[in-house]
């Protein structure tokens, strides 16, 4: 759908997603996109006041799975697909409202879903998704345990895929059906079965006909990966981006930085599984994986920006964890402090996309922003806090009007609605 008229957002403090320093001014809006920012901008009939608040880049998370109800594989991967996206859809929504305009589903999504999403059937974030992602038999994304001897070939989420020629087929596939990149497991998970974290998955031979098949579509692969070994398999090998990469070293962050490879770290999940693990039914397994890695992400993320890495973020929560999203920035403000954490979730994730559209408050941008009830930089909470309210926009449409002055929107209120 297109939008007629225009937005002008007044009396704003801007972080434009790139720049450390605040500029007053305000932001000029026309068909979903921004036409012009300064003390001098666009009149229009439709305005809001911004009450000197500051107004950032709409949010990005680059790890986001809106199949994932639930912290059991077997129910995320073989339960009714129709529930899965009805669910997913409310996951999308919840995640709309508290600011994050662009997310990237790296297990799941289809273009039904997206396409239900773009045309306004659901208010959501625009959704970039990778279908299921691709495991080896043993993997990460195979549900089975040891002593079950039932027959596994994928669902919703992940796809067990073998060998060279199976897995050259099945990228096209995900590429003919609107895919946006591949996502590969490399190594072993939190809540995966059978499968040590440590170890690398996949050979060189198989990593590389996804990478070079990708990005012939001029697309990328990223890879779950969380030990030096498989990250080093991953990225020797042509992967572009690494999730988690939680047991990261020095060594294996100088290697990522020399091939240009994004982070993009998953703190929350661990964070929280660790707070809320046995309320949600995390299995001992589980448990005792989640511990080994929450206890070196921090330290993964440091090392990784001292290399010169660019690191992204993402959330990675499953079932009733969703509402965790926004601690995320809290704990990566923890270890880069607000000015960074800020880039990552905005215009370094939107490089990720490779949307230099996205994550940015410039001419030419999407008019995808949030309006915070305070500064950042001097009161971080306001990011993560859900008590404090935060205006929304997405394209140019209000989606979520709480953080307006005095509660008052000075707009006409036909543009109050939610429209994707």
């Amino acid at each position: 759908m297109t939008i007629s008229g225009i937005l002008t957002i007044r009396n704003a403090l801007i972080f434009d997603g790139e720049s450390p320093d605040l500029v007053e001014g305000s932001i000029s809006i026309r068909d979903g996109r921004i036409t012009s920012i300064g003390r001098e901008v666009e009149d229009s009939s439709v305005v809001l006041d911004a009450g000197g608040r500051v107004v950032i880049p709409g949010l990005i998370d680059a790890h986001f799975h809106a199949y994932a109800l639930s912290l059991t594989s077997a129910t995320n991967e073989t339960g009714p697909l129709s529930y899965s996206a009805l669910a997913g859809a409310r996951r999308l929504e919840a995640a709309l409202g508290r600011g994050f305009t662009s997310v990237r589903d790296v297990a799941g999504g289809d273009v039904g879903l997206a396409t239900a999403i773009e045309e306004g059937l659901y208010p959501g974030p625009r959704y970039f998704f990778t279908g299921p992602a691709l495991s080896q038999t043993g993997g990460h994304g195979d549900i089975r345990a040891a002593n079950d001897g039932s027959c596994f070939h994928g669902g919703h989420m992940c796809e067990v895929v073998d060998g060279v020629e199976d897995l050259l087929l099945a990228v096209r596939h995900r590429f003919r059906t609107g895919a946006t990149a591949i996502k590969l497991m490399t190594s072993g998970g939190v809540i995966s079965p059978v499968d040590p974290i440590r170890v690398p998955q996949y050979s060189a031979a198989e990593i590389r006909v996804v990478t070079e098949e990708a990005s012939r579509r001029g697309s990328y692969a990223t890879a779950h990966a969380y030990s030096p070994e498989a990250i080093t398999h991953s990225v020797l090998n042509g992967v572009r981006c690494i999730e988690h990469g939680n047991l990261l070293d020095a060594e294996t962050a100088r290697l990522m930085a020399e091939h240009d490879v994004y982070l993009v770290p998953t703190l929350v999940t661990y964070d929280a599984m660790g707070r809320r693990g046995a309320e949600i039914g995390l299995t001992e397994v589980g448990a005792a994986k989640n511990q080994e890695v929450l206890a070196a992400g921090k330290n993964a993320v440091a090392l990784a920006r001292d290399a010169g890495v660019r690191i992204g973020f993402g959330s990675d929560l499953m079932g009733e964890l969703e509402d965790e999203q926004l601690a995320g920035l809290r704990l990566q403000c923890e270890v880069l402090g607000v000015y960074d954490a800020l880039r990552s979730a905005t215009s370094t994730n939107a490089a990720l996309l490779r949307r230099e559209d996205l994550g940015r408050i410039a001419e030419g941008a999407c008019a995808d922003l949030v309006i915070l009830d305070g500064d950042p930089f001097d009161e971080p909470s306001v990011l993560w806090d859900e008590s404090r309210n935060r205006t929304v926009i997405k394209a140019g449409w209000i989606v979520s009007p709480n953080g307006l002055p005095d509660g008052r929107a000075t707009m006409d209120e036909s543009i109050c609605g939610v429209h994707a």
